[in-house]
């Protein structure tokens, strides 16, 4: 059975991990206006995945403005595809269960 990452277990890093697994990168500011996230726990998270290898940072400028852009590194994407089967797996074990566990119809 696919193992679930404890990198993943905090909202706002599987929030980040699902957007930038949507598209090639994408701009800090934009990732927390669409996640809804505030930018200071959009950074935390960035932090703990750019630690982990999940998430490549990239700092530079446009225009004269600073940017930064997050993108999903090839261990980042394997982690939330091992992540996302190990939940699709509780979730069947969930289904196995409840029929298992019913009470027989009753007799009336």
């Amino acid at each position: 059975m696919p193992e679930l990452s404890d990198v993943l277990a905090s909202l706002p890093r599987l929030k980040l991990v699902a957007f930038l697994e949507g598209c090639k990168q994408a701009e800090f500011g934009t990732v927390a206006d669409l996640c809804e996230l505030n930018k200071s726990t959009l950074s935390k998270a960035m932090t703990v995945l750019e630690g982990a290898g999940y998430v490549a940072v990239r700092k530079g400028y446009l225009g004269r403005r600073p940017k930064t852009w997050l993108a999903l590194t090839d261990h980042g994407r394997l982690a939330y595809h091992e992540h996302r089967a190990a939940l699709a797996a509780i979730t069947r074990m969930g289904q196995q269960t409840e029929a298992s566990t019913l009470p027989p119809p009753s007799e009336t």
